[in-house]
C-alpha cells in the first residue's frame, strides 16, 4: 500500500475535519487528550503494511522531526513484519513522537465470531479458526507455509501481545480506546527498539533471569503468557499493583495469562522444562526463585546485592511460608538465605521437606 500523501495535505489545512473522515471519534478524543496541539495538528497519515523507511518523502521525515506523530489506517493484524514496521517507526519519530494505530484483538475476534452464527455453529467455527489463526502460526517449521499463505494477513494479536511489541520497540503506551470493532492505541518513543532476536511463539520459551552474582541465565518453561509479555511488566506493575493475598511478588490479576496457562501453572506443568536448567547447574533443587530484572528492581537495594549472592533454585521458599504481600516474599527469602547461609544442607532438607507437605497435602499452588 503506498502513502497517503494526499489526505496529508489536506490533514494540513483543514485538521479535525479531515482525521473524522479516517478515524473514529472515541480514537480522535484520546489523541486530542495526549498529544500535544502542534504535532495534532499535521500528523502524517499512512496507510502502508510496509517498513516506513521505504515509503517516507524527504518532506514528511522533515515534518515528523519538527512535529513528530504517525498514524497508520492499516491494523497492526495485517501487517507481516509487525516488529519491523514499529521499529521504522520509531526510527523516524525524535523522543517524544507519537505512533497511533490501530489492532483487532483476538478478544473482540472472538466476540465477533460468536456472534456473527448461530451458538451450534459459532462452537465449531471458533475452535477451528483457533486452530488455523493461532496454533498453526506457533508450530516450528510449519509457520513457515502459514505465512507464505497469508502473508501475515488477518493474524490474531492479543492485547498483551500488541502492547508487548510497541515496549519491545522502544514505545510506552499513552492510551487505548475500543471504536468501530477494533483497538486504537497512542504510544510515545521512549527510547531504541530492543531487537530481541530470541522472541518466540511456540509453546517452549528462553527467559532471562537474574542468576548467581547477577548474572543473567537463560530459564526454559513453557509458555503460558502471550508472546512479548515480558515488556509489559511495569506496565502492568503501574496498572495492577502488585502482592495482592495469595499473589506474592506476582502481580495482581495478571492479564497477561492465558487460560490455558493458567492450568499449567496449576499443576506446575509450565515448570517442567527448567529440568534442564537444573541439569546445566543453573538452578538447584531449592532456592529464591529465579527472577526478571523488573521483578529483582522491586527488592530493596540490599536485599538485591545480598541475593545475588546464592543461586537460585526449583522449588522456592513461599512455597513454605505462604506470602500475603511483596514485602512477605522478601522477609521469606531472607530468612531463609540467612539459615541457608548458616547450614546449607540441613536448610534445604527442612524447607524441601515442608513445601512438598504444603503442595501435595495442603495443595498449596504457585504464588
Amino acid at each position: 500500500m503506498e502513502l497517503i500523501i494526499d489526505q496529508v495535505k489536506q490533514s494540513n489545512a483543514q485538521g479535525r475535519k479531515n482525521l473524522e473522515r479516517m478515524l473514529p471519534a472515541a480514537a480522535i478524543q484520546s489523541m486530542e487528550h495526549w498529544i500535544e496541539p502542534d504535532s495534532m495538528e499535521s500528523p502524517v497519515v499512512v496507510d502502508t503494511l510496509l517498513s516506513l523507511d521505504e515509503h517516507l518523502v524527504a518532506a514528511q521525515a522533515d515534518q515528523l522531526s519538527e512535529k513528530p506523530c504517525i498514524i497508520n489506517l492499516q491494523r497492526l493484524n495485517d501487517i507481516r513484519f509487525v516488529n519491523k514496521f514499529l521499529e521504522s517507526a520509531n526510527r523516524n519519530l525524535p523522543l517524544g513522537g507519537y505512533l497511533v494505530g490501530s489492532v483487532l484483538t483476538s478478544e473482540r475476534r472472538k466476540e465477533q465470531l460468536m456472534a456473527k452464527y448461530s451458538r451450534p455453529i459459532s462452537k465449531i467455527v471458533y475452535p477451528f479458526d483457533y486452530l488455523i489463526k493461532r496454533v498453526w502460526p506457533k508450530l516450528p517449521y510449519l509457520r513457515r507455509a502459514y505465512f507464505a499463505l497469508t502473508q501475515g494477513r488477518n493474524r490474531v494479536l492479543s492485547e498483551m501481545e500488541t502492547y508487548g511489541r510497541l515496549y519491545a520497540c522502544g514505545f510506552r503506551l499513552l492510551d487505548s480506546v475500543e471504536a468501530d470493532g477494533k483497538l486504537y492505541f497512542i504510544a510515545e518513543k521512549t527510547g531504541e527498539p530492543d531487537y530481541n532476536m530470541e522472541a518466540t511463539y511456540g509453546p517452549f520459551i528462553k527467559l532471562r533471569r537474574v542468576g548467581k552474582n547477577g548474572k543473567i541465565v537463560k530459564v526454559y518453561k513453557m509458555r503460558t503468557m502471550y508472546p512479548y509479555s515480558e515488556y509489559v511488566q511495569q506496565f502492568i506493575y503501574e496498572r495492577n499493583g502488585a502482592g495482592g493475598i495469595g499473589t506474592g511478588s506476582k502481580f495482581n490479576n495478571d492479564p497477561r495469562i492465558t487460560t490455558v496457562g493458567k492450568f499449567m501453572r496449576k499443576y506446575w506443568i509450565d515448570e517442567l522444562p527448567m529440568i534442564y536448567n537444573l541439569l546445566r547447574g543453573d538452578l538447584k533443587i531449592f532456592g529464591v526463585r529465579p527472577i526478571s530484572k523488573h521483578y529483582f528492581s522491586l527488592y530493596p537495594a540490599d536485599f538485591q546485592e545480598y541475593r545475588k549472592n546464592f543461586k537460585p533454585g526449583l522449588v522456592p521458599p513461599v512455597y513454605v511460608e505462604i506470602p500475603k504481600t511483596l514485602d512477605d516474599t522478601v522477609d521469606i527469602e531472607r530468612r531463609y538465605l540467612q539459615r541457608y547461609e548458616r547450614q546449607p544442607l540441613l536448610t534445604d532438607v527442612r524447607y524441601l521437606t515442608k513445601a512438598f507437605y504444603n503442595i501435595f497435602i495442603k495443595r498449596v499452588r504457585s504464588c
